[in-house]
């Protein structure tokens, strides 16, 4: 036991290092901005939270009325206590969600759970999108949270409840609304309606509660996009931030829309093909949301980390099973946690900027096209596991 705990140790001291070096650059950046406009909001001279701005900055606050709502206890604690809670709570999410996705292949390695959970949740806390998730002080993880356990725990096990989870995620933030979509798809109606209406629910509250803020979001922050940043930062890995990168200004909105149909299309053929699979569903889904998305920051890439623990899961095993989406998986979170893509930020870039530049989107490509679907089960039904490419 104690060589275990002894590699367990080192690992979790390089993982620290690693978020210590990535705090240095990030500085909780974005929990910045949610504290300042909070702050103004509730303290200011009457202003609304979308009217203020970090100084000598063009960023504001970009969500949703109700998430306002949900981070009104900001404007009671210190700055240095909403850093605290946020990375315990991303901590323990990103602990949770490893739990959830990838327990049980954890229990049919030839080591002692606790160990290989261990190491996994070392894995993942230094994977780059969960550690800026971190270091910016964003919501990410928990949002992933809130939609996977209701994928997992409530529409794989037809909850009467199922939805909800989806509908609040997407009440604080618009992009989980893509698996109200998913519902729709693999027409589990009750959940789609369960999520759709808590969704308006806690809008609709908002609404009440912040009427002059609920208009302000819908009618002019939710398109001011400047509020968000450049669209061709590289940090954007989505196909938008992809096409913006590239000199074709005059036609880029109308290219992007036809790359949104066809990625869509294509999802909506995977995951229909494999209606039962909800663990392959949200795999899909998060990746098809991250390409579709205008704005898909590097951290908001944590909803890949599904997709990759079903290709590691669903390795060779058997007849006619291949080693392909093991190779993907490794060689996707060797490269996205190495920050190479990072190298093409700045000029003078290195040659082939259009591969190197665009790492995350090449590989969400990749993960949408090959991630295995089609199991009897997700992982938190106990049921036996059948997996088809």
């Amino acid at each position: 036991m104690r060589p275990k705990i002894l590699i367990l140790s080192l690992l979790g001291l390089v993982t620290l290092v690693i978020n210590y070096l990535a705090e240095t650059r990030n500085e909780y950046f974005d929990s910045k901005v949610y504290y300042g406009a909070i702050q103004y909001w509730f303290h200011g001279d009457g202003g609304m939270v979308y009217d203020w701005l970090r100084p000598d900055t063009p960023y504001g606050f970009t969500y949703p009325p109700f998430a306002g709502l949900v981070m009104s206890p900001m404007a009671l604690l210190p700055f240095g206590a909403v850093v605290v809670i946020a990375v315990i709570a991303t901590v323990l999410t990103t602990a949770l969600l490893v739990w959830w996705f990838a327990g049980p292949l954890l229990k049919r390695l030839p080591t002692p759970v606790w160990f290989a959970f261990g190491v996994a949740c070392c894995l993942a806390l230094a994977f780059e999108p969960v550690r800026e998730t971190i270091t910016f002080g964003q919501v990410n993880t928990l949002l992933l949270t809130l939609v996977a356990g209701d994928m997992l725990l409530g529409v794989a096990r037809g909850r009467r409840w199922a939805g909800v989870g989806i509908g609040l995620a997407t009440a604080v933030k618009l992009t989980p609304g893509i698996f109200i979509v998913y519902l729709l798809i693999t027409r589990r109606w009750r959940a789609a309606a369960v999520a759709s209406g808590t969704a308006a629910g806690a809008t609709l509250l908002a609404g009440a509660v912040f009427p002059d803020e609920t208009r302000e979001f819908w009618t002019s922050a939710l398109w001011d996009t400047n509020r968000v940043g450049v669209l061709s930062f590289l940090s954007n890995q989505s196909e938008r931030g992809f096409l913006a990168r590239l000199p074709i200004d005059r036609v880029e909105s109308r290219v992007w829309l036809l790359c949104v149909l066809v990625t869509l299309g294509f999802w909506i053929f995977r995951v229909r093909r494999a209606p039962a699979d909800v663990m392959g569903g949200l795999a899909l889904t998060g990746v098809a949301g991250c390409l579709i998305s205008p704005v898909t920051w590097v951290h908001h890439c944590v909803w890949l980390i599904p997709a990759l623990i079903r290709c590691v899961d669903a390795g060779p095993a058997g007849p006619g099973r291949t080693a392909w989406p093991r190779y993907l998986a490794g060689s996707a979170y060797l490269i996205m946690t190495s920050r190479v893509t990072w190298l093409w930020e700045t000029a003078p870039r290195p040659p082939l900027e259009i591969i190197g530049g665009n790492l995350y989107v090449w590989f969400s490509l990749a993960l949408l096209a090959w991630t295995p679907i089609g199991a009897a089960r997700s992982p938190a039904v106990e049921e036996p596991q059948r997996i088809v490419a």
